[in-house]
């Protein structure tokens, strides 16, 4: 009887083992692990033309006397005031604005700079002689905001290397419009 029991168990193992192994064979036959060629098309050649030569003009004479300094951009001239001059410095608040003080800058603003808004925080924590300030996503120069200060009737906006950034002074109740150093438009509102 034990060894019918025995046979009994072994004849469905078979079977089964009978029937993967079929699968595994059916399923290896099928036609979907086809390679599929998926390079480009080739392209149609660049059409040839003549090729000219000309001599280059010889070098301008009144180049920088520092070897390894930067030749002045183009369509200026060592002349120009606004390149002697070196980065421009946002203009005065007007004489008709209201004084501002430093307890009402401290906390987070809402900034319009050039058109893209974003936010700053200003705080009464120390970096050297002015003010820890943050940026969030501003573009172009306010992003480079990290420090303020307040002089006179203006908020002064400054980089990391006390580089004035924009000033900006009291247009009305929590209104502050100014002015970065490239000229751009600045506000801030909360």
């Amino acid at each position: 009887m034990a060894s019918e029991m025995a046979l009994f168990h072994t004849i469905p193992t078979r079977g089964l083992m009978i029937a993967c192994a079929a699968l595994a064979i059916a399923g290896c036959s099928t036609s979907r692990f086809d390679t599929v060629d998926t390079r480009p098309a080739p392209l149609n050649p660049a059409p040839s033309g003549t090729v000219t030569s000309n001599q280059l003009p010889p070098p301008s004479p009144a180049g920088p006397t520092d070897p390894s300094a930067f030749p002045p951009a183009p369509g200026t001239s060592t002349t120009d005031p606004q390149v002697a001059a070196g980065p421009a410095v946002p203009p005065a608040a007007p004489a008709n604005a209201p004084d501002v003080t430093k307890e009402a800058m401290v906390g987070a603003w809402k900034v319009n700079a050039g058109g893209g808004g974003c936010q700053m925080m200003l705080s009464l924590t120390k970096q050297a002689s002015d003010f820890r300030a943050a940026s969030l996503r501003c573009p172009g120069d306010a992003a480079n905001v990290a420090a303020w200060n307040v002089a006179g009737k203006q908020v002064v906006l400054k980089d990391n290397t006390g580089n004035v950034v924009a000033r900006l002074y009291s247009s009305g109740a929590e209104k502050y419009d100014g002015q970065t150093a490239g000229g751009v438009p600045i506000s801030f509102s909360r």
